[in-house]
């Protein structure tokens, strides 16, 4: 494959007479194809130029996939398994006392030994035929473990958000590397030229996730490969829509001066990367019509919008982007990421406030999601991912026992809960296991990179064979950590 990392485009200059000529007939012609798009959608002709293949035409995978596209409900924070899906009744007995010793041997930082621990304020039941535990937080979700494989069993390698969202979404601790979700797309390409592969859909108040774009970014990989951010509400892309009407053939006109003035500009830069851009921008005039249909929730049944929790307060917002979601895997996009608003999970403090909150945010949506992937056929062929770059330590994070009952959870990369759905997963699956206390995964532990490797193995491709070429380095998914598949929730 060609070394899209080393490459340097050079973009030969105009006379001013053209570049003004030309900007400003661009800038009259913005309405319908400039802003997010083609933030998006410039990338593919980057990636094109000077005989770079990278496109997103379908691929064939290494092997026959159980999945062909994936939902990623990253619930960026750190949700708390000790108190949604690993009950630990030792915490009762020793609520209020310093963690044993003996289980805190693998804490990166002091800090993480000390705390008292706290039981879980929540019930917990047992709930499908699977008989997996689920807090009274979740009774949405907790109808649908007998779809779910749930590992309790994650572990990431560092206890700050930044570092441990990059290994999530890269593998790495560090930025720079694509994120997993653009390895999906350049493995497997679009099944919809019409629509962006990789879309995300993040909180449509502008409340990014930490570490922003980096979440979505193709990093060495062409741009084609990049998150494509869509908003859940008004125009999907901005700019997408001209806001005036004008006759059919005053826009054929403006098209056809286009293709003149393109032409012309070829003819003196025979290293150009114009053709890809044209075909881009043909790409964003298909967009017109396509994306806004498929945004477009009016055509949803009112039974469909209650399901998610579409007009109810709490749940409007998420589960509109679930919704979306659904729309858009039905309609060939590869891989969809949804992200709540900020570090809702993050419950440093009163976490007897604070967890119950996004839990009913979230909820219902993520249930509603499941069961109409279900009812459509659609959960056999979409894997659906939930889960934090790590979990919440058993500990409360306060000083002493006095405080316990407004107290909140410090992060826990040691030990967490995730949990996958459809797309080849084991049904009504509980892998693996934590200490006495859920603070360090002890048994089948899974690792960010096997998490990678399983999900790769689901879609139909093998981690070590998915390379790109760099500077002569054949780079992975999984970089060169020894990685495994999970075969305990794989069907």
């Amino acid at each position: 494959m060609p070394n899209e990392s080393t490459r340097r485009l050079h973009l030969h200059s105009s006379s001013s007479e053209e570049r003004a000529t030309r900007r400003s007939f661009f800038g009259r012609m913005s309405d319908g194809v400039c802003g997010a798009a083609l933030a998006y959608l410039l990338g593919e002709g980057l990636a094109r130029a000077g005989g770079e293949t990278a496109n997103l035409l379908p691929k064939r995978p290494h092997h026959r996939p159980a999945a062909r596209s994936v939902i990623h409900l990253c619930m960026q924070g750190g949700p708390s398994q000790v108190d949604l899906f690993d009950p630990k009744p030792a915490l009762q007995k020793y609520d209020g006392q310093t963690a044993p010793r003996e289980l805190t041997g693998n804490a990166i930082f002091e800090k993480d030994r000390q705390g008292k621990l706290m039981v879980s304020p929540w019930k917990f039941a047992r709930h499908g035929r699977c008989g997996a535990w689920v807090s009274e937080l979740l009774p949405h979700t907790a109808k649908l473990v007998d779809t779910m494989s749930i590992i309790r069993s994650m572990y990431n390698v560092h206890p700050n958000h930044e570092p441990a969202i990059y290994k999530l979404q890269s593998g790495l601790t560090f930025p720079g590397h694509p994120a997993f979700g653009a390895w999906i797309v350049y493995g497997l390409g679009a099944e919809n030229q019409n629509l962006p592969a990789y879309v995300v859909l993040a909180d449509p108040s502008n409340h990014l996730p930490v570490n922003g774009v980096e979440n979505w970014m193709s990093g060495y990989l062409p741009p084609v490969y990049q998150g494509a951010p869509m908003r859940s509400s008004g125009s999907p892309l901005l700019n997408l829509k001209p806001d005036y009407d004008e006759p059919a053939g005053v826009t054929r006109a403006k098209r056809d001066l286009l293709r003149v003035l393109d032409r012309r500009h070829r003819e003196q830069r025979a290293a150009d990367v114009l053709d890809a851009r044209i075909s881009n921008y043909e790409m964003a005039a298909r967009m017109q019509v396509e994306a806004l249909e498929t945004l477009d929730l009016e055509t949803e049944t009112a039974e469909t919008l209650q399901l998610y929790g579409i007009g109810a307060k709490e749940t409007d917002s998420f589960g509109r982007r679930c919704l979306l979601a659904r729309r858009l895997i039905e309609r060939g996009v590869r891989f969809v990421q949804l992200f709540p608003r900020g570090q809702a999970w993050d419950n440093h403090k009163n976490i007897r406030q604070s967890l119950p909150a996004i839990c009913r945010q979230t909820d219902k949506p993520v249930a509603g999601l499941l069961a109409d992937l279900r009812r459509r056929g659609l959960l056999d062929e979409t894997l659906v991912l939930w889960g934090g770059e790590f979990g919440r330590l058993p500990t409360a994070q306060v000083q002493n026992a006095a405080q316990l009952k407004t107290a909140g959870r410090d992060h826990g990369p040691y030990g967490f809960t995730a949990w996958m759905a459809g797309g080849g997963a084991k049904q009504g699956c509980v892998y693996g296991s934590t200490d006495d206390v859920g603070y360090a995964a002890v048994d089948d532990r899974v690792s960010i990179q096997d998490w990678h490797a399983t999900v790769l193995h689901l879609l139909g491709m093998r981690s070590q064979d998915l390379v790109y070429d760099r500077n002569g380095l054949g780079e992975r998914l999984t970089h060169q950590f020894e990685t495994r598949v999970v075969e305990g929730v794989v069907a």
